[in-house]
C-alpha cells in the first residue's frame, strides 16, 4: 500500500523537477527539430509538386509547339508542292511549245528540201528522158 511519508514529497518534488528539466533540455529540443522536419519534408513536397506542374505545363506547350510546328511544316510542304508543279507545268508547257516550234521548222525545212529535190529529180528525169530518147532515136 501506499504510504503519505516524508519521502513522498522529496520523490514527487526530484520527480517534477526532473519533468521540468528533461522538458527543457531534451523533449522541447525534440519537439521543435520533429517540427523543422516536417516543415522541411512539407517543404520539400510543395517544392516538388510545384515542379512536377511546372514541368506538365511546359510540356503541354512544347507539345503544343509542336503541333503547330507540325503544321506549319505541313502547309509549307503543300505551297511549296503546288509551286512546284506550276512550274513544272509551266516548264512543260514551254518546252511542249518549242518542240512544235522545231517540228514545224523541220518540216518546213523537209518540205523545202523535197520540192528541191523534186525540182532537181525533175531536171535529172528530163535529161535521162531525154538521153534514154536519144539513145533510142540513134539506134
Amino acid at each position: 500500500m501506499l504510504e503519505f511519508n516524508q519521502w513522498f514529497f522529496v520523490l514527487l518534488a526530484n520527480f517534477l523537477i526532473l519533468i521540468f528539466l528533461l522538458n527543457i533540455i531534451l523533449f522541447r529540443p525534440l519537439l521543435q527539430l520533429f517540427r523543422e522536419r516536417e516543415s522541411a519534408t512539407d517543404g520539400a513536397l510543395r517544392t516538388a509538386e510545384e515542379l512536377l506542374r511546372r514541368k506538365d505545363e511546359a510540356a503541354e506547350r512544347l507539345k503544343k509547339e509542336l503541333a503547330d510546328a507540325r503544321e506549319k511544316a505541313r502547309e509549307l510542304y503543300s505551297s511549296l508542292k503546288k509551286e512546284g508543279i506550276d512550274r513544272q507545268k509551266e516548264l512543260m508547257a514551254a518546252a511542249q511549245e518549242e518542240a512544235l516550234k522545231t517540228i514545224e521548222e523541220a518540216r518546213k525545212k523537209l518540205a523545202a528540201e523535197a520540192a528541191s529535190a523534186r525540182e532537181k529529180l525533175r531536171g535529172e528525169a528530163e535529161r535521162y528522158s531525154e538521153e534514154i530518147v536519144d539513145k533510142l532515136v540513134k539506134v
